[in-house]
């Protein structure tokens, strides 16, 4: 009796292994990120988003969304496919439309911000956790935009002030260069549109930002000073996966078509409180869409694993 319980107990685990595979093998790993500076709503209100998700806005948006924004990386939509104004509703621009990221919508003025010069230099830290191909577009709500009503795509400008297709991963993030402009002054949003091209995926974020009074703005502008950073808006996600390995060729060969960007860009990318290479390591994902590097080691073990239950059955009949 008990070298037949025996002999289901392994049958059957060996039935099973065929379908632990299944997840990795279904299709391709989907892209993730947020931009961590200037700061997103996701991320500051994230369990990794340090003092700014002790925020009376995050709060109540956490209050709102029933739950922590554990998967800040994860804000995407799919098939997309650049009709965002038609996909995405008026007042839903920062969860995407999404449920589970609802509480991103709330109007307030309170919201953690980072501190830029209008006119500045800009880079944003765009952190990937999978890397991905595809095309960003920088939003900046216009003149007279007012925090306390939702964000709607009147706010913001038909065109980008800046675009890359393709920037290099670097230290786990797409870094995209441009220059700001000039008059904007107070609070408003830098508006994020991450379009994949190897995936169906579009990904949206809110960044609030802060260019000062008239006056404080006009003394930045009139200085050159580039853009500056509030202490603690913008920290380092902390807990990323582990990466998959040295990057691919193809991954490094990306092009960045950023525009506008400036001639020089020294000292302006630096977050507050971001140590060199602690920002997220990507996995890096095949060209043909493969899984990547960790997804087939598990495989790998799954396969060992169905080899030596089946080996197993063979014993135990032989008995």
């Amino acid at each position: 009796m008990t070298r037949m319980t025996a002999r289901m107990s392994v049958t059957a685990a060996a039935a099973a292994t065929p379908l632990l595979l299944l997840p990795w093998t279904a299709g391709p790993a989907q892209a993730h990120g947020a931009p961590t500076d200037p700061v997103s709503r996701v991320y500051a209100c994230s369990p990794e988003g340090g003092s700014a998700n002790r925020s009376a806005a995050c709060r109540a948006a956490i209050t709102a969304n029933g739950g922590p924004f554990t998967a800040w990386d994860n804000l995407r939509v799919a098939g997309v496919n650049g009709r965002d104004r038609q996909v995405i509703p008026d007042g839903r621009l920062c969860s995407g439309n999404l449920p589970a990221y609802r509480g991103l919508d709330l109007a307030r003025r309170d919201w953690p911000a980072t501190r830029l010069a209008p006119g500045g230099r800009l880079t944003m830290t765009y952190a990937s956790t999978i890397a991905h191909t595809g095309t960003f577009r920088l939003y900046l709500t216009e003149p007279g935009y007012d925090p306390s009503k939702p964000l709607k795509w009147s706010d913001l400008p038909a065109r980008p002030f800046a675009q890359a297709t393709d920037p290099p991963l670097t230290n786990g993030a797409y870094h995209i260069r441009a220059t700001l402009p000039a008059d904007r002054t107070g609070r408003q949003m830098l508006y994020t549109i991450w379009q994949n091209s190897s995936t169906p995926d579009t990904y949206y974020s809110c960044s609030d930002v802060d260019f000062g009074t008239a006056g404080t703005a006009a003394k930045e502008a009139g200085s050159g000073a580039g853009a500056t950073r509030t202490p603690g808006a913008a920290r380092t996600p902390g807990g990323a996966r582990k990466p998959a390995g040295a990057h691919s060729a193809g991954a490094q060969a990306h092009r960045s078509t950023a525009s506008p960007a400036p001639a020089a860009e020294k000292g302006a990318s630096s977050p507050a409180g971001t140590a060199g290479g602690s920002t997220p390591v990507a996995e890096e994902t095949r060209a043909d869409g493969g899984p990547s590097a960790p997804l087939l080691a598990g495989a790998a073990a799954a396969v060992l694993v169905l080899s030596g239950g089946a080996a197993l059955v063979l014993r135990l009949r032989r008995r």
